[in-house]
């Protein structure tokens, strides 16, 4: 017990900043619930204000390792797997990449960076109404490989994935493989992390477990959501709000 509350000490949250975390977490995995990514995306901002970037991946990932193979238990069987075998190699490229680029990076660039990227998603979320009729297979190798070097880097490629397989396949199969991409994904980051020795940090280990009732209660009202919301409306209205998060990321760096 004495090592579970030194672990947690070296946070220094208080409750306020608990509240905070908690509450983004909550959100992000309400998101992800609905659409079956994004939790960076909408957690990322909130975090970010009591750990540096090189820690909320990481910490995400553990997350979303068991919050994806929730989401894939029930839909496997749509699975297309075809597409699914394009994509998995070149996203454990760019994976591995994102991973490299994340912990040599320093601070300051990586808030930029995250600015920036979760910005240009929330305008192209907003404003790019014509999508591709259908993407030809070729694309998969450039899809592939940003959406893992995102998110090793940021915590969140999956909106490239949903592009990519949108355009190829019916809905309810799109979503199968994304959910089967994203599972494999956080396999592949969690394994990077792991041998590089991130998860030796045992206060990030013990954060993780000590949000996962958040976790849990996000994926709960997501799912609820599903059933009583337009999946479309809700998006629409949180990609507002991570715009907003993006730009003030992007004002933090220039102020500092």
């Amino acid at each position: 017990m004495s090592l579970f509350v030194e672990g947690l000490n070296q946070w220094s949250f208080g409750l306020g900043s608990w509240v905070a975390v908690g509450l983004g977490i909550v959100l992000a995995y309400i998101v992800f619930g609905i659409a079956g990514f994004g939790t960076a995306l909408v957690a990322g901002p909130v975090l970010i204000l009591f750990m540096p970037l090189s820690k909320i991946v990481p910490l995400l990932v553990l997350l979303d390792f068991i919050a994806a193979f929730g989401n894939l238990l029930p839909s496997r069987k749509n699975v297309a797997r075809p597409e699914l075998l394009r994509l998995l190699p070149c996203m454990a490229l760019g994976c591995t990449l994102g991973v490299i680029f994340l912990l040599n990076l320093k601070s300051d660039v990586l808030l930029l960076l995250m600015g920036l990227f979760i910005s240009a998603y929330a305008i192209y979320s907003l404003w790019v109404k014509v999508r591709p009729a259908r993407l030809a297979p070729g694309w998969s190798v450039p899809m592939g490989i940003v959406g893992g070097l995102f998110g090793a880097l940021f915590g969140s490629g999956g909106f490239l994935y949903a592009i990519y397989l949108n355009s190829r396949l019916p809905m309810e199969s799109a979503r199968a493989t994304q959910s089967a991409l994203i599972s494999c994904s956080t396999v592949v980051r969690l394994s990077l992390f792991a041998l590089a020795g991130v998860y030796a940090d045992l206060p990030l280990l013990l954060l993780a477990l000590c949000l996962l009732p958040a976790m849990a209660l996000g994926l709960w009202i997501g799912r609820g959501l599903t059933m009583k919301l337009s999946r479309e409306a809700f998006i629409r209205l949180v990609t507002w709000l991570v715009l907003a998060s993006g730009i003030a990321l992007i004002g933090r760096y220039l102020s500092a």
